[in-house]
């Protein structure tokens, strides 16, 4: 009889203890789920605080590359939702370009299709940076540069044209953006905005465009770097702020001409004539070795020497590299 009695206050101590702990355990999540529903929802950007954040980069890059600030802004602000977006927020991408020709990181999300690759950017200043490039570069963009810096109702409108965005109401929304903040008052200074010792850390000196070629002056006045090892035409042009299409042009190049080490790149326009009145040409040489050494345009040395654009020249021949021959 004394064992049954203690079997049974075990057992009900045990039964006791057991409904207790499920207790507590209910009592443990729903307090943990509690605190994870009550956390705040993670803070955004506000439209104020990005111009603010961000105006001394467009700034920056306005005097780099002649993109208004105002154009930049409201560019970022739109592409980037303030700064908001999973592409800015992730990739430090705040203007959507996307991978094309690009060696960098990426960052994949859906748009226009799905999974489609997107830059991605060590830092914000990196992304300001490649955008002023993206637009310098790419001839499709070139006549923007012909307009006034503050001058954004046609920036704005030539992004449209140009095809920048899809959005047939985008040049419309830069506008918007731009008076409704007053954005335009930055296209009009002329100083560059200190490079904060913070922004300093964050860009990085990897980041911070460099000067890999030296710059000569050649006798006639032109502009010009010297090919090197591994060099490219698309590596020059991006290196001094150019479009692919005027190394081309100014160096009479066709696509598919191959770049050789210590080759005269010229980042100017050759001249209608030459320091040197005559020259002599030698075996193998073309019109446009002739051009490249004297920095004269072809269709001058053509001209001036009554030769119809194409003639192929003979070993001896003289040609007038200053006068008309009469």
């Amino acid at each position: 009889m004394r064992q049954f009695r203690v079997f049974s206050v075990s057992k009900h101590y045990e039964y006791i203890l057991m409904i207790q702990i499920r207790i507590f355990s209910i009592a443990l999540i729903l307090s943990v789920a509690s605190i994870a529903f009550s956390q705040p929802a993670e803070r955004r950007t506000s439209r104020k605080e990005y111009i603010e954040r961000y105006k001394d980069d467009a700034i920056r890059e306005m005097l780099r590359t002649g993109v208004p600030a105002s154009i930049t802004l409201a560019q970022g602000i739109l592409e980037s939702g303030d700064g908001n977006s999973p592409l800015a927020k992730y990739a430090n991408n705040h203007f959507g370009i996307k991978c094309h020709g690009w060696q960098g990181m990426t960052f994949y999300k859906d748009d226009d299709r799905k999974n489609e690759c997107f830059r991605k950017y060590n830092s914000v200043y990196e992304s300001f940076i490649d955008h002023s490039d993206f637009l310098k570069k790419r001839s499709r963009y070139a006549f923007l540069f012909e307009y006034s810096k503050t001058d954004y109702k046609r920036w704005a409108r030539g992004l449209r044209k140009a095809g920048y965005a899809t959005n047939p109401k985008y040049a419309d929304l830069l506008i918007m953006i731009i008076e409704e903040n007053e954005l335009v008052k930055y296209d009009t200074v002329e100083k560059i905005p200190v490079l904060t010792a913070k922004l300093k850390e964050e860009v990085g000196p990897k980041q911070l465009p460099k000067k890999k070629h030296q710059i000569k002056v050649h006798d006639n006045s032109i502009k010009y770097v010297i090919a090197q090892k591994n060099d490219s035409y698309y590596k020059i042009a991006t290196e001094f702020d150019m479009g692919l299409w005027q190394i081309y042009k100014y160096n009479d190049l066709a696509k598919g001409d191959i770049i050789k080490r210590g080759d005269v790149i010229y980042l100017q326009p050759k001249r209608s004539k030459a320091i040197a009145a005559w020259h002599t040409v030698k075996i193998g040489e073309t019109i446009r070795d002739i051009s490249q050494k004297y920095g004269v345009k072809i269709k001058s040395i053509y001209s001036k020497n009554n030769l119809p654009i194409g003639t192929e020249l003979k070993a001896g021949q003289k040609l007038s590299l200053r006068k008309r021959v009469r």
